[in-house]
């Protein structure tokens, strides 16, 4: 089965997608590659693949799905930053078991539990529901927050260390890192173009991802 003429979609959560997958598909689109990038959280994106609306999906989810071929892409490593100003203010000592639910956090949407689950693993908690929450629906609508003193962001390392070198933002959790496995599933398809999409998505998560496990 060929997909040749056809708009290639597939689904990619909003972290790569403000990190490392637009690279990735730089010289598919330069090259004329007619190109559909659907957006949604990382633990959904899978759903996209199994209803047919995409050809493949960058998720969260290790098992293959019938008809369809997986590959571990690596890690995004998420660090909890806060501005200058309000970690100074607010968070002196960074996150710790008495201030973390006096702080608002951003999200990317009511499914997003990131922050909660990277405060649990952070402070050693079972398991955390957080009081106060800004759902915005923008990684780098986060990062603008998170700069103009919103609340804490737990963000990708990759999107926010440049800001974090300048002292524009600050590690609130320091020494503590989420890392989240990221896979790519793909129809099973004797497709050129959909390998070539894979290709692409695969080397340069293999360049920019990280290769550890959780810390």
């Amino acid at each position: 089965q060929s997909l040749a003429g056809e708009i290639v979609s597939i689904a990619i959560n909003a972290d790569s997608i403000a990190t490392w997958a637009m690279t990735a598909l730089d010289d598919l689109a330069r090259g004329g590659l007619p190109l559909e990038v659907v957006v949604d959280d990382q633990d959904f994106t899978q759903e996209l693949l199994r209803s047919g609306q995409v050809m493949g999906c960058v998720t969260t989810l290790s098992q293959a799905m019938r008809g369809c071929t997986v590959q571990p892409l690596g890690a995004m490593r998420y660090v909890a930053v806060a501005s200058a100003e309000f970690a100074s203010e607010k968070l002196p000592q960074g996150l710790t078991r008495k201030n973390f639910n006096q702080q608002p956090y951003l999200s990317f949407n009511r499914k997003d539990d990131m922050q909660a689950e990277f405060v649990a693993r952070c402070l050693g908690l079972k398991s955390v529901s957080l009081q106060h929450q800004i759902l915005l629906p923008s990684c780098e609508a986060q990062v603008r927050a998170v700069r103009a003193g919103w609340g804490v962001g737990v963000l990708p390392e990759l999107l926010v260390q440049p800001a974090l070198e300048t002292g524009e933002l600050v590690d609130v959790a320091p020494g503590h890192a989420l890392a989240i496995a990221l896979f790519w599933h793909c129809w099973n398809l004797e497709s050129r173009v959909l390998a070539r999409v894979s290709h692409a998505l695969l080397q340069t998560a293999e360049r920019l991802l990280a290769v550890t496990k959780q810390t």
